[in-house]
């Protein structure tokens, strides 16, 4: 059995996965053209250099493992025609991203930004608005592994949450879960609407204009999800009417945020490059789920940790 890596690692990770799978041949940080590809069982990869062309070489491929969340910018269904299972990190990131949204909420509730400003200018004001978070509401669309972390979290410094799904299904760290259908009447109550919802069919464009005005005027909208929730022109319009206080942004429809986009300079807007999820140990937790799945991999069972739907993309 061959397994190979289109990313690099560190030795001591490489020498692990060697001293741990004796009877596997590893291939480490090897690229789509490299002549490993047709002879590999198992690719592991962060996704974005799957597409036919690999997938036409790749005459042995069996299984995928991603090293991410997300898998929508893959092939999916020449990767289900060839029936190639493919599985993903999902859940690695709940620890990076919740601290993210976290310090973000404590950042703008406790008025850092305008304290880091007045520090600059070498201001002493004492005015700064500060609130506290306790007593507060959340709304967290997808509830997940994610978003049940961020709830968690959020429940601590007395927060009530409340999350939203597709099917309703009662969410950990959740005080209630709601559909998606229910999301219009209840976006009223959040004084933090949080989105960490991974791009579907179903969730491309979920967010229209009347949702954001259906948001308090002094909400907080947070998307750490994926760009396609919704047209970034109605975000910038509900920001510019003060339709919410203040959007914090970790994905954009376009990434990267082009130089001339103007949510750079909207004093109501906090632009995150794509890097809420990231971690010294992202790597670490992804071979955690890596060398679990290549057990059963090779004890030949197939039911694997966080086994994608490609029907449904996640």
């Amino acid at each position: 059995m061959e397994v190979l890596f289109t990313f690099d690692m560190k030795k001591h990770q490489e020498e692990g996965l060697i001293t741990r799978f004796p009877e596997v041949r590893f291939h480490f940080n090897k690229k789509p053209e490299d002549k490993e590809i047709q002879t590999a069982t198992i690719i592991v990869t962060y996704g974005v250099d799957i597409d036919t062309t690999l997938l036409d070489r790749a005459k042995s491929l069996q299984w995928i493992m991603v090293a991410s969340a997300g898998v929508e910018k893959m092939p999916l269904a020449e990767i289900a025609e060839r029936n190639i299972m493919m599985t993903n990190v999902r859940g690695i990131h709940k620890t990076p991203m919740a601290e993210s949204v976290l310090a973000h909420i404590l950042s703008l509730q406790r008025s850092l930004p305008l304290m880091y400003e007045r520090q600059r200018s070498k201001e002493w004001n004492r005015k700064v608005g500060s609130t506290e978070l306790k007593g507060s509401t959340a709304l967290i669309l997808g509830p997940g592994a994610i978003g049940s972390e961020i709830g968690r979290l959020l429940q601590a410094f007395g927060v009530s949450t409340i999350g939203c799904n597709r099917s309703g299904r009662v969410s950990e760290s959740m005080d209630e879960t709601i559909k998606f259908e229910a999301l219009m009447d209840r976006l009223g109550e959040a004084d933090f609407v949080i989105t960490v919802l991974p791009s579907t069919l179903e969730t491309e464009g979920l967010l229209t204009a009347a949702h954001f005005k259906a948001m308090k005027d002094n909400a907080v909208f947070m998307n750490f999800g994926r760009g396609d929730l919704f047209g970034e022109t109605t975000l910038v319009a509900a920001l510019k009417n003060n339709e919410i206080r203040h959007a914090v942004l970790d994905v954009f429809e376009t990434e990267p945020l082009s130089v001339d986009n103007e949510l750079w300079s909207m004093s109501n807007c906090t632009v995150s490059p794509h890097v809420s999820s990231l971690s010294g140990k992202y790597v670490e937790r992804a071979l955690v789920i890596f060398e679990e799945n290549l057990d059963k991999w090779q004890q030949g069972d197939m039911d694997l940790v966080n086994l994608i739907d490609m029907k449904l993309g996640y």
